[in-house]
């Protein structure tokens, strides 16, 4: 019987040299991807902006998995994509890629067998292709309109055979496209948040307009009103406070139960609410963010904020609204 001796146990040193070795050679695969590009990268966005349908992101195995997120964030910054597996494409999935789209083709060896029904599919009906490959003179290389060919760089894979700093190019590829479109388009926040409406993002891009109340819900009140016409609109509103509006229609104050508490000791129902209000409140405009809006009223230690437009009320925020809307 054979006796195998067991190897020792690598030390946490060992581990660290071997994560900062791959991180290195992916970092230094990322660098040259970014001094190779040359005028193609323009060609490539040239064929992709203008495209009226989607663009098709496709590839095998890792690179796959690549192009799914590339498909991912093209669409979320405004490119609509979608993945189409080429595996599939060939069983009748090449029914999802129109004349109207643009397809880009990952490939390490540029000769994924895969992948050739559906980039003959793009030249029978003249479809943008554009390769992402390592190898130029490949047969998807020279088969697209536009080949991004990565640099030679080692595999961060101590094998040399799984396929690590080629997809980690192949991905900063991808993002760099992303941001170029989104730049070349003027993709905004607003855009942004209408793409990302659920989650953490959606409520970090949230605006006052989105949660304000207004119309009817604003407890608003002229300078000249009594004091007993304000306490009853500041109690038929629920938000413990009534704005003040001069005769030009801008908010001038705003009146809160400290301001009423302040009166108490004189004849409080004999003043008009110019008299006893805060001048020159706090306010915020529609567009902020609510971020913006909960972090005011945290530092000034109160709970709503008037939303102005021109110096005239439109509507008012309570720091309940941002809580509500999961703003923090």
């Amino acid at each position: 019987m054979t006796i195998r001796k067991q190897a020792a146990a690598p030390s946490n040193q060992d581990d660290l040299r071997s994560a900062r070795r791959a991180l290195a050679l992916e970092a230094d695969g990322i660098a040259r991807l970014a001094d190779a590009l040359d005028e193609r990268f323009g060609a490539a966005l040239d064929l992709i902006a203008p495209v009226t349908g989607r663009v098709v992101v496709t590839g095998m195995g890792k690179s796959g998995h690549i192009a799914r997120k590339i498909a991912s964030t093209l669409s979320s910054v405004g490119t609509p994509s979608l993945y189409v597996h080429p595996g599939e494409a060939s069983h009748g999935d090449l029914g999802m890629i129109t004349d109207r789209d643009a397809v880009i083709a990952l490939s390490n060896s540029g000769e994924t067998p895969e992948l050739s029904d559906l980039t003959a599919y793009t030249r029978r009906f003249s479809i943008p292709l554009i390769a992402i490959t390592s190898k130029a003179g490949s047969t998807l290389s020279d088969t697209a309109d536009v080949a991004l060919v990565l640099p030679a760089s080692p595999e961060a894979c101590p094998l040399g055979l799984a396929p690590m700093t080629s997809t980690t190019m192949m991905l900063a590829l991808g993002d760099a496209i992303a941001v170029a479109l989104l730049e070349r388009k003027g993709f905004t926040t607003d855009d942004f948040q209408v793409l990302h409406p659920g989650g953490k993002l959606g409520r970090m891009l949230l605006r006052v307009a989105d949660i304000m109340h207004d119309r009817e819900e604003l407890p608003l009140i002229g300078a000249e009103t009594g004091v007993s016409e304000a306490i009853l609109i500041m109690t038929a509103k629920h938000f413990g406070c009534v704005g003040v509006t001069g005769p030009d229609g801008r908010l001038i104050g705003i009146i809160t139960d400290g301001d009423l508490r302040r009166h108490m000791p004189g004849d409080l129902l004999a003043h008009k609410a110019a008299e006893i209000m805060t001048a020159a409140p706090r306010t915020i405009r529609p567009q902020a963010l609510a971020s913006e809006a909960l972090g005011l009223m945290n530092s000034s230690k109160i709970t709503n904020l008037f939303v102005v437009d021109g110096g005239a009320p439109v509507g008012i925020v309570h720091i309940h609204d941002c809580l509500r809307a999961g703003v923090a």
